[in-house]
C-alpha cells in the first residue's frame, strides 16, 4: 500500500519541533559558553586577549586582542562581572578600567597613573567600592577607588613596607608585595611579600576607602611568600612560598584576623628540583569542593596537585602534572571546577586539563591547547 504523503498540518508541526530544537541546542550552547581574558606581557603581545572556553567540552576558541595595552600582566574582575582591571603601561604604569559588553568585548573606560612603577597583582574589594594593587619593585600597596559607572578614580593612599629578612640574597634585602586579596568579609586585606618573608595583613574602611596596619603572619625563613589563597570554609590561609617552592598553612582567625603558622608542605621533592638549572613557584589555587589545592612551578613546568585535610588544613601531595608549555606563571579554574587552565609565558600557550572531581588530579586536554602570546593571567567571566 502506497504511503499518504503528510498533510499540512504535519508539515508545519515538524518544522516548529525542528526550530524549537535548534534553539534549544543554540541555548545550551550559550549556557555552557564563557568568556575568558588573558593578561601578557613581553613584545609579543599586544594587550588583554580573551576567548570562550565551553563548560562542557573543556574547548578554547581561539584567543583574539580585545583591548590595546603594554604588559596588562594581571586582571581582575568586580562582584558582578560587569568591569574588568587591569594592571599595565600606556606612557607610565597605570590601573586600567574596561567595562565587559555582552559579546565579551572590551570598552576602555579610563587609566589612572600608579605612581610607584608597576604593579605585581591587582584585587577588587568584595563590596565593589576599590582596588588595591601590589607594586613588587616599589615595595609597596596602593588603594585606588572605583566611581559607580565602573571607572577607576586617582590613588588614594600608598603605604611603603619596611624591612626584608635578608635569608636570599639580592632577592630578600627589600620589601618585595607581591599579591593582594581580601577576607571573605571583607574587614581584612592580605598583602604575601616575598623581600620580608611575612603575610602583611591590613584593616579596611572601605567607606574611605583606606587601609591601615593590622599585623602580620610570618611565613617560613627564606620562603618567599607570592600569592595566597583561603580555604573554602575561611579556616586556613594557604601560602605558596616562591622560593622555596612549598605551601605554608595558617590557621585563621575571623574574629580578630590574625593568622597562626601550622605546617609547610614542598610542591616539588629535591630531586625533582635539582633537575632544572631554575625554579620558582607562580600561583596557588583552591577547588570549589575545598577537597584539593593546586600550585604551578616554573623550571619544573609542572602543577602540583595536593589533598587538603578539612580539619588540619594540612596538604599532601597527590600528583606533579606537567603543562605541556613553558614557565606557567598562572592557573586558573574554570567556573564550574571541572577544568584548570594553565598560561605558559615562554611558550605562548594555554593549556587545558580535566579535574577528576573525586582525586583532584589531572587530565591533558590535546585539543584544547590554544596560543596566547607572553600568556601571564587567566580571569573568567561567570
Amino acid at each position: 500500500m502506497d504511503k499518504l504523503p503528510p498533510s499540512s498540518q504535519e508539515v508545519r508541526m515538524h518544522r516548529i519541533l525542528f526550530l524549537v530544537s535548534l534553539v534549544l541546542m543554540i541555548n545550551l550552547s550559550y549556557a555552557n559558553s564563557v568568556h575568558v581574558y588573558f593578561g601578557t606581557g613581553g613584545r609579543q603581545a599586544k594587550g588583554i586577549y580573551q576567548a570562550t572556553f565551553d563548560t562542557a567540552s573543556g574547548k578554547l576558541s581561539e584567543a583574539k586582542l580585545a583591548a590595546e595595552i603594554g604588559s596588562p600582566g594581571f586582571l581582575a574582575m568586580d562582584p558582578q562581572k560587569k568591569h574588568l582591571y587591569a594592571v599595565g603601561r600606556f606612557e607610565e604604569p597605570v590601573v586600567a578600567a574596561y567595562k565587559i559588553e555582552g559579546d565579551g568585548s572590551l570598552v576602555a573606560l579610563n587609566s589612572e597613573p600608579i605612581g610607584d612603577g608597576g604593579s605585581a597583582h591587582i584585587a577588587v574589594h568584595p563590596s565593589g567600592k576599590f582596588l588595591l594593587t601590589a607594586q613588587y619593585g616599589g615595595g609597596s600597596v596602593a588603594v585606588f577607588p572605583i566611581k559607580e559607572n565602573g571607572s577607576v578614580g586617582k590613588r588614594a593612599q600608598l603605604i611603603e613596607h619596611q624591612g626584608g629578612s635578608n635569608v636570599v640574597q639580592g632577592r630578600q634585602d627589600k620589601p618585595h608585595p607581591h599579591w593582594v586579596g581580601y577576607s571573605a568579609d571583607g574587614k581584612h586585606a592580605f598583602v604575601p611579600d616575598l623581600g620580608l618573608d611575612q603575610i602583611v595583613i591590613y584593616s579596611i574602611d572601605e567607606n574611605e576607602p583606606a587601609i591601615a596596619a593590622h599585623g602580620h603572619a610570618q611565613s617560613v625563613a627564606g620562603g618567599g611568600p607570592r600569592h595566597m589563597r583561603f580555604s573554602v570554609d575561611g579556616k586556613f590561609i594557604y601560602l605558596l612560598n616562591e622560593l622555596s617552592l612549598s605551601v605554608t598553612t595558617f590557621a585563621y582567625n575571623v574574629e580578630n584576623g590574625t593568622a597562626k603558622r601550622l605546617t609547610t608542605t614542598p610542591a616539588l621533592s629535591e630531586a625533582a628540583k635539582a633537575n632544572e638549572a631554575f625554579n620558582s613557584a607562580s600561583e596557588i589555587l583552591v577547588h570549589p569542593n575545598g577537597k584539593f589545592v593546586y600550585s604551578a612551578n616554573r623550571g619544573n613546568d609542572s602543577v602540583t596537585v595536593y589533598n587538603a585535610d578539612p580539619k588540619t588544613g594540612k596538604l599532601e601531595v597527590k600528583e606533579v602534572e606537567p603543562i605541556r608549555g613553558s614557565w606557567p606563571r598562572n592557573i586558573n579554574l574554570d567556573p564550574t571546577g571541572k577544568w584548570l587552565l594553565a598560561a605558559g609565558a615562554h611558550s605562548n600557550t594555554i593549556s587545558v586539563f580535566a579535574v577528576d572531581q573525586e582525586s583532584g588530579e589531572l587530565t591533558f586536554q590535546t585539543r584544547g591547547l590554544i596560543n596566547v602570546p607572553g600568556s601571564i593571567c587567566i580571569v573568567f567571566k561567570e
